[in-house]
């Protein structure tokens, strides 16, 4: 069976994959028969590699499900196949096509074979590959593919709310799999922070339950679904043998949660990772339809994804003070212009906590505007861990404000006390405090003042008894 003499001179990669169908049906592995002299480099690149001979086991060179699952199609169906998937970096366009033994005459091909004996098949692969992706190849779909592509993008549009319009389009994408469960597994890179969307929207239980049954984080979560990718785009398994496999905590996860087959699509948006989409139980008749649906789609939810991250990213830039962390100016006016104008819900008590840094001007002066920098970082910490449940400001320079809705009087005195205790207990870091409560009807803005009031009487007594801290008398 000489297939090296006539595939030498195929253009593109290419090569010729044979395996047999057994007498229960089942496949044995796919081993690899000739390559051209293109295909061949690209197995030769690592030096680690195995030399090639014909009928060398495909998997000593890669291992990827989805290429290995339309090798089988092709050679079993003895149908042509083509497919244009992301997968190892680059936009791979491949041709399946089942081929015989050269020589063969066309008689013993059309031969009944023996039913008893495993019969070999061949699949001749050509494929060209790019970094960018090409409109025309996604652009070739069937008619159901279309239709479908068209059902998600109208509703990834029809509302103007991110997560309800990712709810909508996952009710479609569902349908296509013909699938239980369907969802989508956000991540952003930049914070590691990590969503889990279905078709009732955002559901944070369900990420931090689904992440606990496999003892991870969610970001070591994607972490784990990106390597069990193996570099491939996605996962469409009708068994779970491959997961138990790569990742047992994640099989055990799967059967725990009574779900028998997979889909596992890697979202990328310019080749960085997103996120998964996530389909449970689904119809593995549909394999193909899923696959190249997804192909598509998958671009329209990635820039949907990016937009929403960049926007979200925009806008916590605006609230957050960069250096503390805390909600800065802006965020502190719009929350008490939106309770002004009746826009946010008046809780029945405010208290209210002017906290100001003492000592930060000495410590700039003395020892440079990074030493004060850490200092106000420090500071900023030590709110948190007292104030953590309540809305902390950086309202400028080394002054902070926190709002605490429907506090007691009891709470924002022991509160109060903790954070100078806390503060006392540290070389560097002394507020000067002033609290206020309000209750019934009452005006944030004056409470506000009243608070910044008795803050600076603290800060009188603090200078008092610090004197050498105290700038302002100093020329």
């Amino acid at each position: 069976m000489d297939f090296q003499s006539w595939i030498t001179n195929v253009e593109g990669l290419a090569g010729v994959y044979a395996f047999d169908i057994l007498p229960d049906g089942s496949f044995s592995e796919i081993r690899l028969m000739a390559v051209n002299r293109q295909n061949e480099g690209i197995l030769t690149r690592n030096p680690n590699a195995p030399a090639f001979y014909p009928g060398i086991p495909y998997r000593v060179y890669w291992s990827d499900i989805n290429f290995e699952d339309y090798v089988y199609r092709c050679g079993s169906t003895n149908q042509p196949l083509y497919s244009y998937v992301n997968a190892h970096g680059f936009w791979l366009k491949g041709f399946y096509m089942p081929v015989t033994e050269p020589g063969t005459v066309s008689a013993a091909v059309n031969a009944q074979p023996d039913p008893t004996e495993p019969r070999t098949v061949y699949c001749l692969y050509v494929m060209t590959y790019s970094t960018q992706v090409d409109a025309d190849a996604m652009s070739k779909r069937s008619a159901d593919v279309s239709e479908a592509v068209m059902n998600i993008t109208v509703r990834l549009h029809e509302s103007q709310d991110f997560y309800q319009a990712m709810a909508d389009a996952l009710g479609e994408i569902r349908k296509v799999c013909g699938s239980e469960l369907c969802s989508l597994y956000t991540v952003d890179q930049s914070t590691q922070k990590c969503e889990f969307i279905n078709e009732h929207g955002l559901n944070p239980n369900v990420l931090n339950g689904l992440c606990k049954s496999m003892s991870r984080t969610p970001y070591e979560t994607a972490l784990a679904w990106e390597e069990d990718l193996a570099k491939s785009d996605s996962l469409l398994l009708d068994d779970l043998g491959v997961v138990k496999e790569r990742d047992p905590a994640w099989y055990a996860s799967l059967t725990a949660y009574g779900i028998r087959s997979i889909v596992l699509y890697a979202v990328r948006f310019n080749q960085k990772l997103l996120g998964f989409i996530w389909a449970a139980n689904f119809d593995n008749s549909r394999m193909l339809q899923i696959k190249e649906t997804l192909e598509l789609t998958s671009f329209l939810i990635a820039a949907s994804i990016s937009n929403h991250q960049l926007m979200s990213r925009l806008e916590e830039r605006s609230t957050t003070d960069d250096l503390t962390q805390v909600c800065n100016r802006n965020a502190l006016n719009e929350r008490l212009e939106r309770l002004k104008a009746g826009k946010d819900e008046k809780p029945e008590s405010m208290g209210v906590v002017f906290a100001d840094l003492n000592g930060l001007k000495t410590i700039n002066d003395e020892e440079g505007h990074t030493a004060g920098d850490r200092l106000l970082r420090r500071a900023a910490a030590l709110l948190k861990i007292v104030f953590g449940d309540y809305e902390i400001y950086r309202a400028g320079g080394d002054e902070f404000v926190i709002l605490c809705p429907f506090i007691t009087a009891e709470r924002m005195d022991k509160l109060a006390v903790e954070l100078r205790i806390l503060a006392g207990n540290t070389a560097d870091v002394s507020f000067a405090l002033g609290t206020v409560l309000c209750t019934g009807e009452y005006d944030v803005n004056l409470a506000m003042q009243a608070a910044d009031e008795k803050m600076y009487e603290d800060k009188e007594t603090y200078y008092e008894q610090h004197p050498e801290k105290n700038r302002r008398t100093h020329g």
